[in-house]
């Protein structure tokens, strides 16, 4: 995806980056374009916090404990960049992204143009020294 310059900040909807295959991937790919780069949802913090780790993805923000509109709001106000973009899905996004005053980009667009293969998520394979870790005496 040529995302222009690299001053950017990205966010994506949790219920977007849901219909994404490799979000993880998405993720190290947005980077390569983009300064900032998390996650914004009405979900609880645990359930984005499980979501990530289940997918090894490192954010830059998330929503924490308030509503979308308001993570917005706050992360365009900490990460001065020359562009916010929202990836989501459906007309509540598009609608979200321009009272928040992002520019709205939906999840089908932003997976043709940067080549992301949509579809149900799928967990990264674990390494050889995740499982040499792993303890067999764990409940």
């Amino acid at each position: 995806m040529d995302g222009g310059s690299g001053d950017m900040t990205l966010a994506f909807d949790l219920g977007a980056l849901k219909e994404l295959a490799y979000p993880d991937s998405v993720f190290t790919d947005a980077r390569q374009w983009s300064e900032y780069v998390g996650v914004i949802s009405e979900q609880p913090t645990y359930v984005v916090t499980n979501f990530t780790r289940k997918h090894r993805i490192r954010q830059d923000f998330f929503s924490g404990p308030r509503g979308r509109e308001e993570s917005l709001e706050n992360v365009k106000e900490q990460f001065d960049t020359d562009r916010h973009v929202f990836v989501g899905s459906g007309e509540a996004d598009a609608a979200l992204a321009e009272a928040t005053g992002w520019e709205f980009l939906p999840v089908a667009d932003a997976a043709e143009a940067a080549d992301w293969e949509l579809g149900e998520p799928q967990a990264p394979e674990a390494t050889a020294n995740e499982d040499a870790d792993a303890r067999d005496d764990w409940p």
